[in-house]
């Protein structure tokens, strides 16, 4: 309790995690090895389009955001380490959506408001799926376009995304944004592998 690892709650008559545990919390989850082995790519894709790179994770119908990296001429976002958003109305939830089970998906969208039937719902994540990446145009950040791609586990199972997002007006320079792509493909791929001992179904 004196270090700041737990804080005593009376009227409970228990205890609580307290600042210092939540900051170890936080560090450890700044080192795990997912982290660390996305940010040179996510670093790489972002350069290529002057915007920022994420690594999220799903979490129920939400994603949380795992770490961030910016290019020198990315502007600031909500998307920081820590923030939760709508997995729906992500290209990042998106594409993890679209690599669960159809009974999933459909229960994760169930409370996400989105005014789709679930047949035109469907055949977007089919299309991600398939394509091996998802976008949102100006739906989190106006003015702002994302793309990601998948992590997957050894049971094919989304395990995280890695994104870019962008200006709107950078999409015209399709040369610039097919490498991005490319880039986060190949680095999905790679951390699948050694992580999980597998490889993103995207080629």
């Amino acid at each position: 309790e004196t270090s700041g690892f737990v804080v005593h709650l009376p009227e409970n008559q228990t205890y609580g995690l307290g600042l210092a545990a939540y900051s170890m919390a936080s560090a450890y989850t700044t080192q795990q090895p997912l982290v660390r082995m996305a940010r040179k790519p996510l670093l790489e894709a972002a350069s290529l389009v002057d915007g920022s790179g994420h690594l999220a994770r799903l979490s129920g119908s939400e994603i949380l955001y795992l770490s961030e990296v910016r290019s020198e001429h990315a502007v600031s976002l909500i998307t920081e380490v820590g923030v939760r958003l709508s997995a729906a109305r992500t290209a990042s939830g998106r594409i993890m959506l679209a690599h669960l089970p159809q009974a999933e998906a459909k229960a994760a969208l169930s409370t996400s408001g989105l005014h789709k039937s679930w047949r035109e719902i469907k055949e977007r994540l089919e299309l991600f799926q398939r394509r091996g990446w998802a976008e949102e145009i100006e739906e989190v950040s106006r003015g702002q376009r994302s793309i990601a791609v998948a992590i997957v586990d050894h049971l094919q199972r989304p395990a995280a995304s890695l994104a870019v997002t962008y200006r709107v007006d950078v999409a015209e320079n399709e040369q610039a944004v097919d490498a991005a792509i490319a880039v986060l493909m190949k680095a999905a791929k790679s951390i699948s592998q050694r992580m999980y001992g597998t490889g993103t179904k995207a080629q």
